[in-house]
């Protein structure tokens, strides 16, 4: 039974990571996932105030996730135009992987601001924010994912 845990808890927390490039998965909620399934466990270095206090983290992370970017955009001097063409090219974006991943937002905000109505200059500082808020939060999310599973492989020694 614990091997089928620990294997159930690398599954999750391999998703997490891949769920931080993926929108499409919730990459700190999964590795957060990991930790609770190893809370099952007989032995475990998992504690209830451990599980508690890295799913505030996970969420925390999970908001600022979808913030920093809007942030960034803003702090370019992007509008709300900008933010949803970062968005809209984020889902394009995810056709074109592991590139298009990269790629998607900058040109996604470069495109709202230009139907907006922005200056090509200006699109472009507003991409330039979308993408660094992009990799901003993709950093966190793959920061936490990466030491969750850092936790779980120094338990096994």
């Amino acid at each position: 039974m614990e091997t089928l845990l620990y294997l159930l808890a690398f599954a999750a927390v391999l998703l997490g990571i891949a769920g931080s490039f993926l929108p499409i998965l919730p990459g700190p909620p999964l590795a957060w996932l990991a930790l609770l399934i190893l809370y099952f466990l007989p032995e475990t270095f998992v504690s209830g105030e451990m599980l508690v206090w890295h799913g505030l983290v996970a969420g925390a992370i999970t908001l600022l996730d979808y913030y920093i970017p809007i942030w960034g955009t803003r702090q370019f001097g992007g509008t709300a135009a900008g933010v949803r063409g970062s968005t809209l090219g984020l889902i394009a974006g995810l056709f074109f992987a592991p590139f298009g991943i990269l790629i998607g937002p900058f040109v996604g905000a470069y495109l709202g601001e230009l139907t907006a109505g922005s200056n090509q200059r200006q699109a472009f500082k507003a991409a330039i924010g979308s993408f660094f808020g992009f990799v901003a939060g993709t950093f966190l999310k793959v920061a936490y994912a990466a030491y969750v599973l850092w936790l779980i492989i120094s338990s096994l020694w």
